[in-house]
């Protein structure tokens, strides 16, 4: 099974009831570095407008989101960074953000990047659990062993504004 099938499969067997147009537009998103199965993202939008964005997430097993934040955006950086609530659906979810270093951290950082994750304060979150990460964090996150669907609700997704801390990310 190839990766886009991999990826839908999760989606379908989730529990959660998907249009087929929703399915049929999943966002892969490699981040331009060629390494999906061990740095990527897999997106459906349901709504992003000017006011709120909700998305569901589908991390494969170990697969990360890279570290970024989110900044204050806008010509005259009048706009807020976007806030955003991650609630585990299905698997587990180790969340990295600012803050004291955890001393052993569960998650196993892409050796192809290693040395743009900065950030080791570790929150575990199971199904059900959520955690909200204010404007400007720096952040990351990685499935457990059996992969995770994630919900996020969020002001405003703006992908361009975005700041990752490998600078050959591109979105």
């Amino acid at each position: 099974m190839n990766y886009k099938e991999r990826v839908l499969k999760f989606y379908e067997e989730s529990g959660i009831v998907f249009t087929e147009n929703e399915l049929s537009n999943i966002e892969f998103a490699d981040f331009g570095l060629n390494n999906i199965e061990q740095e990527g993202l897999n997106l459906i939008v349901y709504v992003n407008n000017d006011r709120y964005c909700a998305k569901e997430m589908v991390l494969l097993p170990g697969q990360t989101c890279p570290e970024h934040r989110h900044p204050r955006r806008g010509n005259h950086l009048e706009i807020e960074g976007k806030q955003e609530t991650f609630r585990v659906r299905k698997g587990l979810v180790y969340l990295y953000v600012e803050g004291d270093e955890t001393d052993t951290i569960s998650a196993v950082i892409p050796e192809k990047s290693k040395d743009f994750y900065t950030i080791f304060h570790e929150v575990v979150l199971q199904a059900g659990e959520q955690y909200t990460i204010k404007p400007d964090i720096k952040h990351w996150f990685q499935a457990g062993p059996e992969g995770a669907i994630v919900s996020e609700f969020s002001s405003q997704s703006d992908d361009a504004s975005d700041i990752f801390t490998n600078p050959n990310i591109k979105r």
